[in-house]
C-alpha cells in the first residue's frame, strides 16, 4: 500500500514515519510538505477558500501519483480536509486527528486536549462528539522551542503544561510534532495519553492492511 502523508509542519514527519516503522512498515510512505501552510494561517486568522483549494491540489498530486490512501498531518486544517474527502471518495482521506478522537472518544468522558499551535484549538475541539467534556491547553513556547531546534525544551514545556490537565480521564496530544513527548506527559499527569500518529496508523492499517 502506498500512502501519501502531507504535512503543514516539518516537524510531523519524523514522528508519524517512526509510528509506520513500528506499527506497520510494510507501508510505502510519500511525504509531501508545504510549511507555508501553517504560517499563511496563522497570518490570516481563519481558513479561507483559497486554502481549501490548495489542499485540493495537493490531493490532487498525491493521487496523481497512485497513493492508495491520503493522511494529513496538519491539525488546523479539518474543513479543507474534508473537501479533499468528498473529492476523492472512496480513496480514504483522513484527518490527522480522527482516529484519535475515535479512540478518545470510546475510552473517556472528558479529555484533556494539548496543543502547541493555537489555531488547532480553535478548529479542532467541533471534531468531538458533543458527548465529550473538552478540557483545551495550549504549551505556549513550546512549538517556537522545537522551531529553534530544542526538541528537549519542546517536551519539557508541553509535559508542564499538560499538568493542568491532571483531573482529565485521558490527554490526547493534538500535534504530531508533540508524539515524542507522550511519556513525559504520562509522567507528569498520571494519566492515559493518546497520539496522532499511533492512532491513524492503526486505522489505516485496519482499513487497507
Amino acid at each position: 500500500m502506498r500512502i501519501t502523508l502531507i504535512h503543514a509542519l516539518r516537524h510531523s514527519i519524523q514522528p508519524i514515519e517512526a509510528s509506520f516503522a513500528r506499527l506497520w512498515p510494510q507501508a510505502r510512505l510519500m511525504n509531501l510538505l508545504d510549511d507555508s501552510l501553517s504560517a499563511d494561517l496563522a497570518r490570516d486568522g481563519g481558513l479561507s477558500a483559497a486554502m481549501t483549494d490548495r489542499f485540493l491540489g495537493l490531493a490532487r498530486y498525491a493521487a496523481s501519483t497512485g497513493s492508495d490512501a491520503i493522511l494529513f498531518t496538519c491539525s488546523a486544517f479539518g474543513p479543507c480536509i474534508e473537501a479533499v474527502a468528498r473529492a476523492h471518495a472512496p480513496m480514504p482521506v483522513l484527518k490527522p486527528n480522527e482516529a484519535m478522537i475515535e479512540r478518545a472518544a470510546a475510552q473517556a468522558r472528558r479529555v484533556g486536549l494539548l496543543s502547541t499551535f493555537a489555531p488547532t484549538l480553535a478548529s479542532m475541539p467541533a471534531e468531538f462528539p458533543a458527548s465529550i467534556e473538552l478540557v483545551p491547553k495550549l504549551a505556549e513556547g513550546a512549538l517556537a522551542a522545537l522551531d529553534r531546534g530544542d526538541r528537549a525544551e519542546h517536551d519539557r514545556l508541553v509535559a508542564e503544561a499538560a499538568k493542568d490537565l491532571r483531573d482529565c480521564d485521558v490527554i490526547a496530544l493534538a500535534q504530531y510534532s508533540m508524539a515524542p513527548a507522550a511519556g513525559l506527559v504520562a509522567e507528569a499527569t498520571g494519566r492515559p495519553v493518546l497520539t496522532t500518529p499511533d492512532s491513524a496508523v492503526a486505522k489505516l492499517k485496519k482499513m487497507l492492511g
